[in-house]
């Protein structure tokens, strides 16, 4: 039957994500690979989810509170307006709000510029939607957008650049001039720019999130997709939205309509009380992941691990194997999960350009540490059971002779 199947369908493969995150939960390994925090959501966003089920909030609903409150977000955030009722549209999650969005602005051949390395649910979206993805690498170690490359990139066909940041896998939170040349590129060319900002609550070191849409000339041209999903530690909700011009706008919640009519109702009047948190709620959570994030840097450094860039953003470390190293990206992680019970992802399923120095694209690892601090000391101490006495991976080769002890989050 396979001759029924579309061209994509045939040319589709699974997602390697998913693929270890079933392999951890078939093994009971520890989910170093899936980006979802494994500890509770806040008693407050819970309880009004159950209160939203027992009043019978079951069936189709699209909750209008919801855009008052992102709207309201938007302005106090990057000091904009937007209109509630015109401007944004509520979706299954950000990944169904990117989906409908490359529906709406996408036709046959149009090209989208992604940045490389980027999540794989981008070329996807893109492809299904007809669009021809094109990629520009950001330079390593500190994944700098060139302005050369960018602009080289773009061409009469190009109707869209996707930018996420804070970044995924990096953690990178792209500066200020960085987010100027894509601006430029956008109005020089005439193009849109769609960004994905699920993680702009969840920035450490005293950086802040800038949105794209805050710059000059920008925001007839941005389409923002997000969602309640990191921020809120309720990844299984799938309530995300699309902020855009009103027309795009409409044309998105129409494709969205007519894949899956609405969000899950409960989860929506739910969002309500979430979008009301207070900012102590998002100061923690910054300062609960920053922990987090300081404990397997430092973990993972004193292993081998070469770590020249510190995540700026999101709950993702993106380590690189030492030199001295044996093993590629996959090999390192199916040796982890063998001899360790834990799934971390490899780096080369985020890369799609070939880029200069032989191998590069296999020597990267991504961990989620968006997990308990439980969980976290749990993969140290597995792990620590293969040091040897200098502190190196003894079954994966060699890494260099540094300190391997550090403090667990509190």
């Amino acid at each position: 039957m396979e001759e029924k199947l579309s061209s994509y369908a045939k040319s589709s493969t699974p997602s390697p994500i998913q693929q270890l995150s079933h392999l951890a939960q078939r093994c009971n390994a520890i989910n170093l690979a899936e980006g979802f925090p494994d500890f509770a959501a806040p008693s407050h966003i819970k309880n009004a989810a159950i209160s939203a089920i027992n009043s019978d909030f079951n069936q189709y609903r699209h909750v209008q509170g919801i855009c008052d409150h992102v709207a309201r977000n938007v302005k106090e955030m990057h000091g904009l307006e937007v209109d509630p009722m015109t401007d944004i549209v509520i979706c299954c999650g950000q990944t169904e709000a990117f989906a409908a969005t490359m529906f709406a602005i996408l036709d046959q051949g149009d090209e989208v510029i992604v940045f490389d390395p980027s999540y794989e649910t981008y070329e996807a979206c893109i492809s299904m939607a007809g669009g021809v993805p094109v990629f520009v690498p950001l330079d390593p170690p500190y994944w700098t957008l060139d302005r050369e490359k960018l602009m080289k990139a773009c061409t009469s066909k190009t109707k869209a650049i996707v930018l996420n940041s804070p970044h995924n896998p990096t953690g990178k939170v792209f500066r200020m001039d960085e987010l100027e040349v894509i601006a430029e590129a956008c109005l020089k060319t005439d193009c849109l720019a769609v960004t994905d900002e699920v993680y702009e609550h969840i920035t450490y070191d005293n950086e802040r999130h800038v949105s794209l849409v805050s710059l000059p000339g920008m925001q007839e041209r941005t389409i923002i997709t997000s969602s309640m999903s990191k921020t809120y530690c309720v990844t299984g909700w799938r309530i995300g939205w699309a902020i855009a011009p009103a027309c795009i706008a409409d044309a998105i919640r129409n494709i969205h309509i007519r894949l899956t009519d609405s969000a899950p109702a409960p989860f929506q009047e739910a969002a309500l009380t979430a979008l009301e948190s207070s900012s102590e709620y998002y100061e923690s959570l910054k300062e609960d992941y920053e922990s987090r994030r300081d404990f397997i840097v430092e973990f993972l450094s004193g292993i081998g691990f070469q770590i020249d860039f510190k995540p700026q953003g999101s709950f993702f470390i993106f380590a690189e194997l030492h030199k001295d190293y044996a093993l590629c990206d996959i090999d390192f992680v199916e040796e982890l999960i063998k001899q360790a019970g834990i799934v971390a992802v490899p780096g080369c399923g985020f890369f799609h350009t070939k880029l200069p120095r032989d191998g590069y694209r296999k020597r990267y690892i991504r961990f989620a540490f968006g997990k308990s601090t439980r969980t976290l000391v749990a993969a140290v101490q597995r792990i620590s059971e293969l040091l040897d006495s200098s502190g190196h991976l003894k079954l994966f080769g060699n890494g260099k002779d540094t300190d391997s002890s550090s403090t667990p989050p509190s």
